[in-house]
């Protein structure tokens, strides 16, 4: 069985709580281990306060959606900002063939194989604005960071056409004995 809800909310600190609350709901309900729980709603509570504090622009909502799928939970949460700062592109070709002799690397697959592997926690690569030489001191700037430790996968883009960013992680779920969905 799957469920998913999608929720439009006001760019306001206040919808921040209201998100994670329903989150929370949803996933007692549905009988999802509280450890798994209470990561996602930490995820998510960072994600929605990103997208508070970052989005101004175009609009003054953002979105929330939130899914289980069999015993992964997928949540999304796009605004209408301005998005992630650009990469900077190395100069040059890239080089994507192995040098001669070497071993290709295993962890260097496409989206193709994560999606075909729902357990295998992929290296994590956040935005260059979020990595920072001080950012262990300091009290804002960890919440990228925080959603890719909480998270099994977790991606970080902009929407290209109408403006934005998006952050998308996933977990594979654990649940309590008296579980609702799963069977």
């Amino acid at each position: 069985m799957s469920i998913w809800w999608s929720l439009q909310l006001r760019r306001d600190a206040a919808s921040v709580p209201l998100a994670r609350r329903l989150l929370c709901g949803a996933m007692d309900t549905a009988g999802v281990d509280a450890e798994v729980s209470h990561d996602l709603s930490l995820a998510l509570t960072e994600a929605c306060s990103n997208a508070v504090r970052h989005a101004e622009g175009a609009s003054d909502v953002f979105r929330v959606t939130a899914s289980i799928d069999g015993d992964v939970c997928h949540i999304e949460v796009s605004d209408s900002g301005p998005g992630f700062p650009p990469t900077p592109e190395p100069s040059g070709e890239p080089d994507t063939a192995p040098a001669p002799g070497s071993t290709p690397d295993p962890l260097a697959v496409g989206d193709a194989a994560l999606d075909a592997d729902p357990f295998r926690v992929p290296e994590q690569e956040l935005p260059e604005s979020a990595v920072r030489e001080d950012s262990d001191h300091r009290e804002h700037g960890r919440g990228l960071t925080l959603i890719a430790a909480l998270s099994d996968h977790v991606r970080f883009d902009n929407r290209t056409l109408t403006g934005g960013a998006v952050v998308s992680f996933d977990k594979v779920l654990k649940w309590r004995e008296d579980s609702l969905l799963h069977v």
